[in-house]
C-alpha cells in the first residue's frame, strides 16, 4: 500500500480483527488517533462506554486540525458507522486530502478468540453484530481514494504513487538545478565535481538561479550564492556536452542590453550553448538590500516584454535602434555575436494571463511548477495562447522546476530524509516537501510529469554534493529515453 504524508486512513473492521497491531506495526502512536485511546483520556478506561460520545467529539476535532496541518491521520476505530465514515470522506474532501480505507477480513473464528482472552471483552452478541456488519459492507461508492487490505505500508511523496514507466517507457530529457550550494570547501573543487557526474549520469542542462543572495524556500539569506551568470561561464570551461542556462535572469536585476552582451559572450564560450532565461523578478527584499528600485508589476512585465523583443535583435546583424515599452537602446550592437545562430529564450513563470501569453509570443520555452494537473491545464492555457498569436504550440518547450531526493531502497531514503531534515519536523512533510522518493518512486513521479506535456524535467537535489547522489539520481534519468528536441 502506498500512501501520501497528508492521507487520512480508516480503519473499518470488527473487535478483535487486528486493527491496532496494524497500524503500530505501519505508523508511528502520534499518527493514530484511536477511539479507545480517547475514552480513556476522558472517562474512568479505554472501555468506559459512557465516555464514547465525548472521545468521538475529540476524535472529530484531532482529525480536523491534523487535516488542515497536512499530517497523516490514522483513525483507529471500528469503522463501521456509515455516518461516521461519511463524516470522514467530508473532512478529508474539506482540506483536498486522500483518504484511505484499511479493511480488515479477520475470521470470525479469531475475532471471537480474540475477545476472550481481553481483560474486557466485548459481549459475545455485540461481537458477532458487527461482524456481521463488516460482512455486508461495500466501501466502493463512498468516495475513498483507495480500499485495501491490511498490507504493508510505504509512504511516499504525493507525487509519486504509480509506477508504470518500465511497461510502456516515455520519453524525457533531465536538466540539473543548482539552488543550493551550502557544501564544505572547496567550493570550486565541488562544484566541478558536480557538474562532471551530472554530465556522466545523463543531465542534458545544468542551470543556476539568479539571485544574489539565497531565497527563502531554499535556506537563509546568509548562505553562499555565487552570481549567476559569472558561474555559468566558469561551468562552460568544466562541462563539455550540457546547455547552460539561468533560471531564470530577472530583468530588472541587468540593463536587458548588457545582458544580451553577457549572454553572447557566454555563449561564445562555452561553444554554443547557452539558454537565456528570463523573468519579471519577484524578490523585492533583493532589490531592496542591493539598492536597486523594485518596479511595480505591470511595470516589471512591460520591461520583460521588451527584453524578449531586444535580445535577438542585440544577436542579429546591424546595431538597430529599438524603442519598446519603456526600454529604449540606440545602438543595438553586440559583439562577438552568439555561436548559435538563435539562442534558445526561455520565460520563467507559471501565470496563466501574462506570463505564458508571452512565453507563446516570444519565447523558445516555457518554465512551469506543480503537479501533473497543474500543468496539464497551463499547458492548454499556453496552447490557447499560442493559437491566439498564430503560432505553433509544439514550437515552446515545455519545462518543469522540482525538487527531488531519489534513493536505491526505502531503507536508504529513510535515512537521507532524517540527514536532510532542519529542526524536529516529521519525516513523511519533509519527504513531501523534498519530493524524497525511491528511484522506482522518481520515475513514476517523473513519468506523470511527462505524460502531463513536460519535455525536459529540471531537478534541484538538495544533496547535490553528497557522494551517490546524483549517480542515483542517473538511475532515474536512465528509464527514459531521451526525446529528439535537444535539452
Amino acid at each position: 500500500m502506498r500512501l501520501p504524508p497528508t492521507a487520512l486512513v480508516v480503519l473499518v473492521g470488527p473487535a478483535g480483527a487486528g486493527k491496532s497491531h496494524w497500524a503500530g506495526a505501519w505508523f508511528r502512536p502520534d499518527q493514530v488517533v484511536s477511539s479507545d485511546s480517547l475514552r480513556a483520556l476522558v472517562g474512568a478506561g479505554e472501555h468506559d462506554q459512557r465516555a464514547g460520545t465525548d472521545a468521538f467529539e475529540i476524535l472529530d476535532l484531532v482529525i480536523e486540525r491534523r487535516m488542515g496541518r497536512g499530517l497523516l491521520t490514522v483513525v483507529d476505530t471500528l469503522g463501521l458507522d456509515a455516518g461516521r465514515r461519511r463524516s470522514y470522506v467530508e473532512a478529508a474532501r474539506r482540506h483536498g486530502a486522500p483518504i484511505h480505507a484499511v479493511v480488515f477480513d479477520t475470521p470470525a473464528d479469531v475475532c471471537r478468540s480474540r475477545n476472550r482472552g481481553r481483560v474486557h471483552p466485548v459481549p459475545a452478541k455485540v461481537l458477532t453484530n458487527q461482524i456481521a456488519a463488516r460482512q455486508a459492507l461495500d466501501l466502493g461508492a463512498e468516495g475513498f481514494d483507495g480500499v485495501h487490505a491490511p498490507e504493508e505500508v510505504a509512504v511516499v511523496a504525493s507525487s509519486m504513487l504509480e509506477v508504470r514507466q518500465a511497461s510502456a517507457p516515455t520519453t524525457l530529457r533531465f536538466g540539473l538545478h543548482l539552488s543550493s550550494f551550502g557544501w564544505p570547501p572547496p567550493f570550486a573543487e565541488t562544484l566541478a565535481e558536480v557538474v562532471r557526474v551530472a554530465e556522466a549520469v545523463g543531465f542534458s542542462s545544468i542551470w543556476v538561479m539568479d539571485h544574489l543572495m539565497q531565497i527563502p524556500q531554499v535556506g537563509r539569506p546568509w548562505e553562499d550564492m555565487p552570481e549567476s551568470w559569472t558561474t555559468l561561464a566558469w561551468l562552460a570551461a568544466r562541462t563539455t556536452t550540457a546547455r547552460l542556462g539561468v533560471l531564470v535572469s530577472g530583468v530588472t536585476l541587468r540593463n536587458p542590453a548588457l545582458l544580451a552582451k553577457i549572454v553572447a559572450t557566454a555563449d561564445v564560450l562555452s561553444g554554443g550553448r547557452v539558454i537565456c532565461g528570463l523573468g519579471a523578478a519577484w524578490w523585492k527584499q533583493e532589490h531592496e538590500a542591493y539598492g536597486w528600485r523594485f518596479p511595480p508589476k505591470a511595470e516589471r512585465f512591460e520591461v520583460l516584454e521588451d527584453a524578449l523583443r531586444l535580445l535577438p535583435l542585440m544577436w542579429g546583424p546591424g546595431s538597430p535602434e529599438f524603442q519598446g515599452n519603456v526600454l529604449h537602446v540606440k545602438e543595438a550592437t553586440c559583439y562577438p555575436r552568439p555561436l548559435q545562430d538563435h539562442v534558445p529564450v526561455l520565460v520563467g513563470g507559471s501565470g496563466p494571463l501574462r506570463t505564458l501569453a508571452l512565453a507563446a509570443r516570444y519565447a523558445d520555452a516555457c518554465n512551469l511548477f506543480g503537479a501533473p494537473d497543474d500543468v496539464r491545464r497551463l499547458v492548454g492555457v499556453l496552447r490557447d495562447h499560442c493559437n491566439a498569436v498564430g503560432r505553433d504550440p509544439a514550437e515552446v518547450r515545455v519545462t518543469h522546476l522540482s525538487t527531488a531526493v531519489a534513493a536505491p531502497s526505502a531503507r536508504e531514503l529513510a535515512a537521507d530524509v532524517e540527514r536532510l531534515k532542519r529542526g524536529p519536523v516529521p519525516s513523511e512533510i519533509v519527504l513531501d516537501h523534498l519530493g524524497a522518493g525511491t528511484v522506482d518512486d522518481q520515475i513514476g513521479r517523473y513519468r506523470d510529469l511527462a505524460e502531463a506535456g513536460v519535455q525536459t524535467a529540471i531537478v534541484a537535489l538538495p544533496d547535490v554534493a553528497t557522494p551517490g547522489a546524483l549517480e542515483a539520481f542517473g538511475e532515474v534519468i536512465a528509464a527514459f529515453p531521451p526525446p529528439v528536441r535537444a535539452w
